[in-house]
Parts: structure tokens; sequence; C-alpha cells
């Protein structure tokens, strides 16, 4: 076995520092994601279903939340109620799952791509979310069932399976939930933690990889008992924390809150425009980016959080549903907003910044440009836009002393790079860059300099905008270290059980082995390949658990019927 894992971590290393074929794979995945989690039918299905459901249920969202904050209270649990867990400790969980990354990188990748109106579509995103979270949570909690070690197993493959007879649609689900777990709650977390250690504290990502990787084994041999009693405790923390560092940088910047907010609605029509290092946005764009990113948030549809829901103790599946419309409220229209708010108030999201440059990021094109012209900048706003091809680079780039002496110009994170210094072996290099097709070919290169920064990087420079001024960095590092960890746990769990589902339980042991060796691995790859390869395993989730939704649309406004007869018969209502 450890002969196994020895060759996995040996080739993967090998494969990593040959740029090309992870740039030309990174290429191949943007092309899928266009077809799925980036396309414009994906979004429009996610959020179709959630108007749908919102109408008709008759704005749940709006009419239970009270009742929800009730339910989770514990008002009107059982002695009786059979499950694994509290309504707390499944809402912790759920929210450990989907509290994370997204919350702090995904928010400033929104931004980043889409402009400030992404942010506005990550809201709406949520608002319906809540309702599309109530129904699959629902369905998942009627039709559990019991696992061969006595736990609760539940989820929308078994809802799938024991309603819609569709043990096909079942298997297809729990396949795209193995592979969610390592797009959504494994390689995006530990990636951003491993970035975010490396510019705070300078840890090397592989450290941090494996020291992390040993603790999350730890914890998740223990199963869904160790793991409710850690995110019940890591939630509230990571949140109080987050919540102090981000209302420090909106409160010290409070004067541009206010043309924060116009830019959020100001660009809904007319997409964003040009400003400082942000080479602009469509409508269209930040359209699907805010949506995209908002799932990837607060996964309402992507099926994830009824595994965890499925475990609480209820009696009526519906109160169990009640608890999960607080979920997108909790995760993207509160703490979301106070990124993007904190992002957008503090003046980072479109400014350049010394970075090392990722090459999956990065295009070198034949001509010369200077984005303080506004021909310029108008033209590669069109290159940004796709309106015009880029035109790339293909031959050898002269660099004398770190310094490009060729007449061109490098593109790294959707901005025109400035102040570009290339170094190898950690001396400033002279010799020849052989490019192809805008993709740097040459090995061992390091290259440097000023461009816009996206992801958890942004959110941590934002922070330090704030009173607690560079001390707000570690609040971001600490905070995300607790969000991405605590998701990382939960969706252990997630894909655990669709491996239990699909061989058995037995099978779950080297399932967990291979979670944590990923974990390991993705601390150290290349960001942009990591956050491409999420897009495409949530969409892959998220349709077969809309399929399956709507077609017990009946089932689930009859449950939800019964479940306000039975309410008021027990004389529930009187409490």
């Amino acid at each position: 076995m450890f002969n196994i894992i020895y060759m996995v971590l040996y080739i993967w290393t090998q494969i990593n520092y040959k740029k090309i074929f992870m740039q030309k794979l990174n290429d191949v995945m943007l092309i899928l994601d266009g077809y799925l989690g980036g396309s414009e039918w994906f979004v429009f299905v996610l959020l179709g279903t959630g108007l749908f459901f919102t109408i008709y249920l008759k704005f749940p969202q709006i009419r239970y939340f009270k009742h929800a904050l009730k339910v989770v209270a514990g008002k009107f649990d059982k002695s009786t109620d059979e499950g694994d867990a509290s309504h707390f400790q499944a809402l912790a969980t759920a929210l450990s799952g989907t509290v994370g990354t997204g919350n702090i990188a995904g928010v400033a990748l929104a931004i980043h791509l889409g402009g400030p109106a992404a942010l506005f579509w990550m809201i709406v995103t949520a608002f319906f979310g809540m309702t599309t979270k109530f129904v699959e949570v629902t369905l998942s909690h009627k039709y559990r069932e019991k696992a061969s070690d006595g736990s609760i197993a539940g989820g929308p493959m078994y809802y799938m399976k024991n309603k819609l007879n569709m043990k096909w649609l079942a298997a297809l689900f729990a396949v795209a939930t193995v592979f969610s777990s390592f797009g959504t709650g494994n390689m995006p977390q530990i990636n951003s933690i491993s970035n975010s250690m490396f510019s705070t504290f300078g840890i090397d990502h592989m450290i941090t990889g494996a020291v992390l990787a040993v603790l999350l084994g730890i914890v998740i041999i223990g199963g869904i008992s160790r793991i409710v009693q850690i995110t019940d405790k890591l939630v509230p923390a990571m949140a109080t924390i987050y919540l102090i560092g981000s209302l420090s940088v909106i409160f010290y910047n409070y004067e541009n809150v206010i043309p924060s907010l116009e830019a959020i609605f100001g660009d809904l029509f007319t997409g964003s425009a040009a400003s400082g290092g942000f080479l602009g946005a469509t409508i269209a764009f930040a359209f699907n980016r805010g949506v995209n990113r908002g799932l990837f948030s607060n996964e309402a549809g992507q099926g994830s959080a009824p595994i965890a829901h499925a475990a609480a103790k209820a009696h009526e599946p519906v109160s169990e549903g009640m608890v999960a419309i607080l979920e997108p409220f909790i995760d993207t229209i509160l703490i979301c907003s106070l990124t993007g708010v904190t992002l957008l108030s503090s003046g980072v999201w479109n400014e350049k910044h010394e970075n090392k440059f990722q090459f999956s990021d990065m295009k070198v094109l034949s001509e010369k440009y200077d984005d303080t012209i506004q021909e310029d900048k108008q033209e590669l706003g069109e290159f940004i836009k796709g309106d015009k091809e880029w035109p790339m680079f293909t031959g050898d780039v002269k660099v004398v002393d770190g310094k490009l002496v060729s007449a061109l110009s490098i593109v790294h994170a959707r901005s025109l790079a400035e102040n570009i210094e290339i170094k190898k072996d950690g001396k400033l290099y002279t010799g020849d860059v052989n490019v192809q097709n805008g993709e740097v070919l040459t090995s061992g290169l390091v290259i440097r300099g000023e461009s816009l920064l996206h992801s958890a990087p942004l959110t941590a420079l934002a922070f330090k905008r704030g009173y607690f001024g560079d001390y707000g960095e570690y609040i971001v590092t600490i905070g995300l270290l607790l969000f991405a960890f605590s998701t990382a746990i939960a969706w252990s769990y997630y894909g655990g059980r669709a491996i239990n589902y699909l061989f058995g339980l037995q099978y779950v042991k080297y399932y967990r082995l291979f979670y944590v060796i990923m974990f390991f691995v993705a601390s150290f790859t290349d960001t942009t390949i990591v956050w491409t390869f999420s897009g495409i395993a949530i969409a892959f989730m998220t349709l077969p658990n809309l399929f399956g939704i709507l077609m017990l649309r009946k089932d689930m406004k009859d449950t939800v019927d019964k479940y306000w007869v039975d309410f008021k018969k027990e004389g529930w209502d009187k409490k």
C-alpha cells in the first residue's frame, strides 16, 4: 500500500514540474467547464430551479425563517427522535462544509472575474438557494436509511433509489459526489490554506499540506460522531473571528462603503467598466461568475448538505429542511456579503500588487501594451471579454539580468503585468525563454511582477487595510485555516457516504486514505487548475440532484402540507 502511495506522489510531482502538461490540462478542463458549470444554461438551470420551488412552495425562505430558528434551538425536539446528531450539530456540520474557501477566496475570485456586480448575483443565488436547500434536505431526510454499522445514511442518492426507483441516477450522483468531494471540499481548501500560510508566514506549501493532512486523517477516522464534535465548536469560533476582521476594514474605510454598494448595483445592467488594473467585465460574465461562485459557497442544489442533515435527530423530515433554510443565509447573504464589501471598500480588488506568477494564469502577447494609454487598455479589455482573439507570442524571448528585452507583454490574472522579474535557481536569469502560443515552456523559471490578485491573497490584502493594519492578514489566514479545514472534514464524510452507497462500508477506509493523500498533493498544485477542476466537479454533482428534486416536486409539496397539519394536531404551534 505504501509503495502505491509513494508512486502516486512521485508521478504527480514529476508531472507538476512539467508546466506545459499542466497548462494543456487546464486548457482542456476550461473547455469542459465551458460546457458545464461555466456555461450560461447551467446557471439558468440552477437559478430557475430555485425560483420554481420558491414560487411553487410560496416563498418558504421568508415564511418559515422564524420557525427555522425555533427548530434549531430544539424547541420541538422529542426524546424518541432517531439520528446521530442534534439539529444544531447537523447545521454546524453542513455549514462547516459550506463556510470555507468560497467565503474568502471564492468571493474574491468572483469579483476579480466579474467585477462588483458578481456579488449581487451571489446574493440572489443564495436567496433562491434557501428554498433549494429546504427541498433537497427534506427529501433526503424523508428517504434516509440505516447503514450496516447502525449509523444513519442519507442523501440525494437515497431518494433517487427509494422514491424515483432510478438506481442508475443514484449511482451517477454518488460517483459525482466522490469527484466533488475532491473538487469542493478537498483540493481548493488546502490549496487556499497553503497559499495563505506561505504569503503570510513564509511556510512552504508542502509543510502546510503534510501537517494538515495528518490532522485531517486523525479527525475523519472517527466518523460522524467525532466530526460533529469538532465542527460544532469550530464553526462559531471561526465565524466570530472573521466577523471582527471584516467589520474592522469596513468601518475603517467607511467613506468607501456607499460607493462600493453603488458599484455593485450600478454595474448590473452595464457590465463593469475598466478601473485601475481591472480591464472590465460584461453583464453576462458577472452573472455567470456570481451564480457559479455562489453555488460553490453555499452548495444549494449541489446535494451535499442533505447528506449531513440526514443524520439529524428529527421525527419530521420537514423540520430538518427548515434548519437548512438558514445555511445559504448565513453562508452567503451574511458572510460572503461581508467579504465582498470588505474587498470593495478597501480598494484592493482593482489594484496591481507584487506577486509570484502562476503559469496557468499567464499569457505572453506578441505586442507591447501600456494600460495607461486608453486605446491599449480598451484593446486589452476586448481580449479579456472575448471580443478579440489574444495575439499570442511564439518563439524565444530574450531576457537579460531578469528583465525582458523583447518588445512584448505579459498578462497575468487578467491584467497587464508590470515590473516583471525572472529568476532561475534563485538568481536573476539571462538567456532565452521559449514560448509557444503564449505559454512559457522553459522549465525552472520563477516569474514575479505586479498584477491583479485574486482568491485568498486578495482577501488577505484587503484585511490589512483596517484597524488591525498588517495584523489583519493573520485574521484571514487563521480564519481560512479554520474555515477550509472544517470544510475538508465535512466533505470527507460526504464522500465516504457515497463510497458506502456504491461499494459498501468496508471500502470507506481506502477512500479516506486517498482523500488525505490528495489533500497533501493539492497543497502545492497550481491554484488555477484546482479552481477549474472544482467548477467541473460541482456541475457534475449538481445536475442529477436538480433533476431529482424537480421530479419529486409534488411529493415535496404534500410532505410540507402534512407537516403543518401534524404540527397543529400535536399542539406544537402553541409553543
